[in-house]
């Protein structure tokens, strides 16, 4: 059960940051060296599009770990973490590596 609320409220937090990454184009979520004279906030709109569903996609892999686990009682939900983790994370590589925003 523990893990489950752990999880899930993990999972809810991804959500959000991710969903006002992508649909309110925050730059400042995705890189603390973003300054908002650097760059177009055009230029910004892809980069915080695909770092939002890159952080939506880890958030699902959140909730999967904590339900598959809490209702299986097997590490299945751990394999379903690491399948979109991994995948939400060299999406976010690939974007930061392509954007004006970068990483640091």
């Amino acid at each position: 059960m523990f893990e489950l609320i752990i999880m899930s409220g993990m999972g809810l937090l991804f959500l959000i940051v991710g969903l006002l990454t992508w649909k309110r184009h925050f730059p400042r979520f995705i890189s603390e060296s973003y300054r908002p004279g650097s760059a177009k906030r055009t230029n910004t709109q892809p980069s915080t599009k695909r770092t939002g569903i890159a952080l939506i996609a880890i958030s699902i892999g959140m909730f999967l770990t904590g339900i598959v686990d809490y209702l299986a009682l097997t590490s299945y939900g751990w394999i379903a973490f690491g399948m979109f983790f991994i995948g939400g994370f060299l999406l976010i590589l690939r974007t930061f590596k392509t954007s004006s925003i970068g990483l640091f």
